[in-house]
């Protein structure tokens, strides 16, 4: 039997101190070790895929997925007091690793004094139940984990309404089997009554019907938000989403780019709720910038289902940015996944046009592979090539705001139109749905003319609405 690596102890970030120094309870921060089990034929088939170049050349080294893990647990302020990695040869259906492996960690949990116990897997309930008891202390999974997060940050009605729509879906799918009292039944009325619903069956209905109800109230929100969004089309600005891995520096850079005062701080899953303000490019054209919550590798589906509403604002974007950080050594990793979790969306990742890819934190490397960097991005084609930039500093943004410039502009069409100055319904419907780039008036005929950037999305109805007021540019 392999034994576990060598686990890190008594690991506290600087930021789990603060914040622990900074409450005025007296409560201690749960003390947790975390665990992450590597699958070793899932590592050798990684390592012969990535020779031959296939996608799964960007599988995460162990060391990577330890220290997301530990960054996971931190990010509720979890007193992380060990860490460790387990190599498991196949995973067992009781315990996901082997007994033996089970009792050695078993003496290290009581040795830290650990309280929970994070696994970065996928557990079932018994599996979950079965560790439980093996470690007598609480376990949580990588799904659990990300479900408390997610429900510690949410700050808008929505936000919690969705967080807790997922962490009840995930909850009833796990009701089965998972605890032997729920085999218990409920007598029926009076001596000769029947056995009654079993406490596992109320519990499903009980988490069904608040399913019910959460999923009704979260179409509220969703018209709510689609009444925003066509109040958004009615405005003549293209909306650009900011997307990315999370702790890549979103935040960081919606701040840059708007003077917004988002909270930003190196921390997985800052920010969960969507963030939209105006952001003026260099021609003097405005867009509106949109802000949304980071993916991560593994997220749960129930999770991305539960979001979409507010996902959807990727969706409807005129152009997607793709916030890479590129000095950490998954980037590929990272970007793989949401690749994945866009693809998922029904968003074209294929269509260059619609997408830029932003290098962030080029400030973290050093100056000899900054340059190489930039000089393999200059190298690609303009329409695939990525912007290296540093949030934190402004290196690089210039570029960036040159670029989504370049890309918006194709998503507009210039056209010219004599109106009568009686047409104030025609009028209406340009200034509220185009950019008027120039007016004046024709003094042999009294009409007026205006010079429009017409959204490509809105160029078949204006060329339908104003066919016989068009003039050659």
């Amino acid at each position: 039997m392999r034994p576990v690596d060598p686990p890190r102890h008594g690991r506290e970030t600087g930021r789990d101190s603060e914040r622990a120094s900074g409450h005025s309870t007296a409560r201690e921060p749960t003390r947790a070790y975390v665990l992450v089990p590597v699958l070793e034929a899932g590592e050798r088939k990684g390592r012969d895929d990535a020779r031959g170049g296939s996608k799964a050349a960007v599988a995460r080294s162990a060391e990577a997925r330890l220290d997301e893990a530990v960054g996971l647990a931190g990010a509720i302020d979890l007193n992380v007091v060990g860490q460790g990695i387990v190599r498991v040869s196949a995973p067992r259906p009781a315990t996901l690793i082997g007994s033996g492996k089970v009792e050695e960690l078993a003496a290290i949990v009581r040795g830290e004094h650990a309280e929970l116990v994070v696994v970065d897997a996928a557990l079932t309930p018994a599996q979950q139940r079965n560790l439980e008891k093996a470690w007598d202390t609480k376990v949580i999974d990588r799904t659990g984990l990300i479900l408390e997060i997610f429900g510690a940050r949410a700050r808008t009605r929505e936000g919690r309404l969705q967080v807790e729509l997922a962490h009840l879906t995930w909850q009833k799918s796990r009701l089965v089997r998972s605890w032997t009292h729920l085999e218990r039944q409920r007598g029926g009325f009076g001596f000769m009554g029947g056995p009654g619903e079993t406490q596992i069956e109320t519990d499903r209905r009980l988490i069904q019907e608040r399913i019910t109800r959460i999923e009704k109230e979260l179409k509220s929100v969703r018209r709510t938000r689609a009444l925003h969004r066509e109040t958004r089309r009615r405005v003549p600005y293209p909306i650009v989403a900011i997307v990315g891995y999370t702790n890549a520096g979103k935040s960081t850079l919606f701040n840059r780019l708007t003077k917004a005062e988002v909270l930003a701080e190196d921390l997985l899953f800052a920010t969960l709720d969507p963030t939209l303000r105006g952001l003026k490019l260099p021609d003097g054209h405005m867009a509106i910038l949109s802000d949304t919550v980071g993916f991560i590798s593994d997220i749960p589906t129930d999770l991305v289902a539960a979001f979409r509403a507010t996902l959807e604002e990727v969706i409807e974007a005129d152009l997607v940015m793709h916030v890479r950080d590129i000095s950490h050594p998954d980037t590929k990793a990272q970007a793989a996944d949401v690749v994945d979790v866009l693809s998922s969306l029904g968003v074209d990742t294929e269509d260059r046009g619609h997408m830029i890819e932003v290098w962030n934190k080029i400030d973290l490397l050093g100056e000899e592979e900054r340059d190489s960097l930039k000089a393999a991005a200059e190298r690609l084609p303009e329409i695939e090539r990525p912007i290296p930039i540093s949030a934190m500093t402004g290196e690089g943004v210039d570029a960036l705001l040159a670029a989504i410039e370049t890309r918006l502009k194709g998503e507009i069409a210039h056209r010219s139109v004599a109106l009568d100055p009686a047409d104030g319904a025609g009028m209406n419907w340009i200034y509220e749905r185009c950019t008027v780039t120039g007016r004046r008036h024709d003094d042999d005929t009294g009409a007026v003319l205006l010079d429009v950037d017409v959204p490509m999305k809105r160029l078949p109805e204006f060329n339908r609405r104003f066919a016989k007021a068009l003039r050659p540019d």
